[in-house]
């Protein structure tokens, strides 16, 4: 998506892998995707997130975006960065799979949202509601009550599908001084901050 559940003790399913915060006992939100777990990312992961995204962001040809469909997905070091920091957390189906992905970045009093991927295989099954809620939970575990992220305006599935997940638009007044370094970050690296928008999401 570029930016852009059932909640009673996650559990782990692989090789190990840490489910999120086990020991805190979530209230139920959301109808979970059928058949999907969420997990941190573990380091066998990081090409598959590459893929993810990679083929996630084919979906933008159908736009008029291919310059975005031909980027090049994340450099293998900074996964392997963020899985390290368990700042990824992937969906994974019934057959073991990683079906998608959200990666983020907790900042004073909130997360930001840096990317969520879901591979197109799986669309309208929920996957990336739901790696939502796994990243507002998480926050809300360590009294962080904002989601942040940043994605393009008119994209029906970036900012109309954040809408209806509970994101508002966030007024150019209300920019901080980090959320202007980021966009200028953006614009260094090319993107048209005219199409985008910042948007955010209170979590009681």
């Amino acid at each position: 998506m570029r930016i852009l559940v059932y909640f009673a003790g996650l559990m782990s399913i692989s090789r190990g892998v840490p489910a999120i915060e086990p020991n805190i006992n979530y209230p139920m939100t959301m109808q979970q995707p059928a058949h999907v777990t969420f997990r941190f990312a573990a380091p066998h992961d990081a090409e598959t997130v590459r893929t993810i995204e990679f083929e996630a962001g084919l979906r933008f040809v159908s736009v008029g975006m291919s310059g975005i469909a031909d980027a090049p997905p994340m450099c293998l070091a900074l996964i392997e960065r963020k899985i390290a920091a368990q700042e990824i957390i992937v969906a994974v189906d019934v057959d073991g799979t990683c079906a998608g992905f959200v990666m983020f970045e907790p900042q004073p009093a909130r997360i930001y949202i840096q990317e969520l991927d879901v591979l197109p295989l799986h669309a309208g099954r929920r996957i990336g509601a739901a790696l939502i809620e796994q990243v507002a939970q998480l926050a809300r575990s360590r009294k962080l009550m904002r989601l942040i992220l940043s994605t393009y305006r008119e994209v029906p599935w970036n900012a109309p599908y954040y809408r209806r997940l509970g994101f508002r638009e966030i007024e150019e007044a209300e920019l901080d001084a980090a959320l202007i370094a980021r966009r200028d970050a953006h614009v260094a690296r090319g993107l048209d901050e005219s199409k985008r928008v910042f948007m955010q999401r209170d979590l009681a």
